[in-house]
């Protein structure tokens, strides 16, 4: 099912502003597509007007071309996997799969068929005869998920379904939702406020803040190219380095004047016409080279070491009071109080405008 929003606009009732507004967007078929934002972007009313749960104020909304904006919820083929699971706390897991087919006046030996499909592929058919309260979260998470996969629905809509599973669950749930949109191949919409979970499950990420859509794309697209500062800032853990400064003579300079960056030639032609003007300089925390080199560099002092494994996070601080967080491997020695020079990565910097926060390209 391809889902089509055009101008999409929500004001509630009694409210003087739009909750969102200007909505363009086009999810393809088969697509998982991961809306992402802080809490209050509207990121849950997109969704639920796709439901048909909120009414829609202004725009149109299509599905495979096909005017939606008055079709009731239970005729626009959706299911939708919600945060608290929703389940009948007195029906046996089998019966709250079965649910919305005996309403459908479905034939037994099909709901029988698909609450055993459903359950084998989610792996709970020996849950089947418990009751919702006799089963986990990660176990009820599927239950709900089972109950929306019975329906067949052109579209699955998943407003924050991990949020309430503890860290540990959380991880193993995505690669199953990953797992079961591939089997499935239906179109999958989901809402989330986790960075993680879009990176790592979306073929299609949307990020929204204030109610208005700040890029969309594949998820490295999101990492590497970042379109403006809100995107650089909220994408990555951590989060990205910014700096802030002047193009002096082609050269990057801070208000101190103690970095100073000479761009690679090809970001020197786009700041060219920033000359004189305020740039804001982003850089990941694992595109910090440590040593020396004949420019580009700096001296830092560590205040904090946080040991992960694989990698030491440095969070470091320099005369002038500018903070980095800087990535470097596991087994590299560093400690709290030591001054170290590192120099920029000058293939992996991201330039914004500072006037407008939208990168330079």
């Amino acid at each position: 099912m391809r889902v089509e929003l055009k101008n999409i606009g929500k004001k509630y009732e009694g409210r003087d502003q739009f909750t969102i507004r200007n909505i363009d967007l086009t999810i393809e078929s088969q697509d998982f597509c991961v809306i992402l934002g802080p809490s209050g972007c509207g990121k849950s009313t997109l969704l639920r007007m796709i439901a048909g749960l909120n009414s829609i104020t202004e725009g149109e909304l299509l599905f495979n071309g096909k005017l939606m904006n008055k079709v009731e919820p239970k005729d626009r083929d959706i299911a939708m996997v919600f945060q608290s699971y929703a389940l009948y706390p007195h029906m046996t897991v089998y019966d709250n799969m079965a649910f919305s087919l005996k309403m459908k006046k479905e034939a037994k030996n099909v709901i029988h068929e698909r609450v055993l499909e459903a359950a084998d592929t989610l792996q709970i058919t020996e849950y089947l005869y418990n009751k919702p309260s006799d089963i986990s979260g990660g176990q009820r998470q599927r239950v709900a998920l089972g109950r929306a996969m019975v329906r067949k629905p052109a579209v699955f809509l998943m407003d924050e379904p991990l949020s309430n599973l503890d860290a540990k669950l959380r991880a193993p749930m995505r690669v199953e939702l990953v797992r079961l949109h591939q089997k499935l191949g239906t179109t999958s919409i989901y809402v989330t406020h986790d960075q993680t979970e879009a990176m790592t499950m979306a073929t299609m990420i949307v990020l929204m803040n204030d109610g208005k859509i700040q890029q969309v794309g594949k998820p490295e697209e999101f990492y590497n190219t970042p379109a403006n500062l809100f995107v650089a800032g909220f994408i990555g853990s951590p989060t990205m380095n910014l700096i802030s400064g002047t193009m002096k003579n082609g050269v990057f300079v801070t208000d101190s004047g103690d970095i100073q960056i000479h761009p690679e030639a090809e970001d020197a032609k786009k700041l060219a016409e920033y000359e004189g003007k305020q740039v804001i300089v982003g850089i990941r925390s694992e595109r910090f080279i440590a040593g020396e080199s004949d420019k580009n560099q700096f001296k830092a002092k560590i205040d904090v070491v946080e040991m992960l494994g694989k990698e030491k996070l440095l969070y470091t601080a320099m005369d002038d009071g500018t903070q980095f967080t800087i990535s470097q491997p596991g087994h590299f020695e560093y400690a709290p109080g030591e001054i170290h020079t590192f120099h920029f990565d000058t293939e992996a910097l991201h330039y914004f405008d500072a006037e407008t926060t939208m990168r330079i390209a």
